[in-house]
């Protein structure tokens, strides 16, 4: 839903409205900015928005005002990259909000659209998760789907096996299983992580009518979700700390990376390891020796 008017963002099944998207994109950045964040004297002035003006951004830029609305107004339209690199900065993008900028402003042309199709995996790399033993890992791919996993990943985060194929993803498990809210210590930030890799999907492939369906469905049923969303904020996670509350063991502290495969699938390997001698490192020695029994079913919705 839109946060301003509390509709649906995209309908069901539609694709997302990418002139819309880049819009509120700058919109969104441009609010987050006072005058003194980018040097630019504020004199007290009445402002009826929140962060800079247009005028502001286009002179910290070195674009007209009126080019820079045309932009604003989703007109990316022989943009060019300079001139993308030059907002970026007047914006203080991050690396992946700038990313996510240029896939908006200039989006690639596919000839072939594989974004609806059945995510694969390949079989190389279904055995390189089997090889893993003792880590938990598997492969997500667009829209947050997990599309493999290993025998320790099922027995940390649930055995994924027991879900239709459709709800075997991260979104709907994080927002809408109370059994994930649960696991999660810090939910609201793997809730905010999800939100933001799928704004990043959204900004790659804003004809993929699974994404739009996804997003249409879970601005339906969590508030928490719409609340998120609305927000249009982006950000690739490559490593970091995950803390969860496991049924059977207790507290995990787990370090994650995700390796994205080079292979242009937008798939990437997830892996999760504890500290060396650790607590966590005794309770996922546990969890392995137990074997079928440390996978744990998720239950059906």
């Amino acid at each position: 839903m839109d946060g301003r008017s509390g509709q649906p963002e995209a309908a069901a099944g539609q694709p997302l409205d990418r002139r819309a998207e880049l819009s509120e994109f700058l919109r969104s950045r441009r609010a987050r900015l006072k005058p003194e964040d980018v040097g630019l004297p504020d004199f007290g002035r009445h402002r009826r928005v929140p962060g800079l003006r247009r005028e502001e951004l286009a002179q910290l830029a070195g674009v007209s005002v009126a080019y820079y609305t045309r932009l604003e107004q989703g007109n990316g339209r022989n943009v060019s990259a300079e001139v993308l690199d030059s907002i970026a900065r007047a914006l203080r993008l991050t690396d992946a909000e700038h990313a996510h900028l240029t896939h908006l402003a200039k989006p690639k042309s596919h000839k072939k659209k594989p974004t609806a199709r059945q995510q694969q995996v390949r079989s190389s790399l279904r055995q390189l998760l089997d090889t893993m033993d003792g880590v938990p890992a598997y492969v997500v791919g667009r829209r947050s789907e997990i599309l493999a996993w290993n025998r320790m990943a099922a027995a940390v985060f649930g055995d994924w096996a027991d879900l239709a194929p459709g709800e075997r993803n991260w979104a709907r498990m994080v927002f809408l299983r109370p059994e994930y809210r649960d696991l999660f210590i810090d939910w609201e930030q793997k809730a905010i992580d999800i939100v933001c890799a799928l704004r990043m999907d959204a900004g790659r492939h804003p004809d993929d009518p699974r994404l739009s369906a996804l997003v249409g469905e879970l601005s339906v049923k969590s508030d928490e979700f719409r609340r998120l969303w609305a927000t249009h904020d982006v950000k690739e996670k490559s490593h970091g700390v995950k803390r969860l509350h496991h049924p059977l063991v207790g507290d995990l502290s787990l370090n994650f990376e995700s390796f994205r495969l080079p292979d242009g699938t937008d798939q990437s390997l997830v892996t999760y390891h504890p500290e060396p001698g650790s607590p966590s490192a005794e309770s996922l020695r546990l969890l392995a020796s137990w074997g079928a029994d440390a996978g744990r079913p998720v239950p059906s919705a």
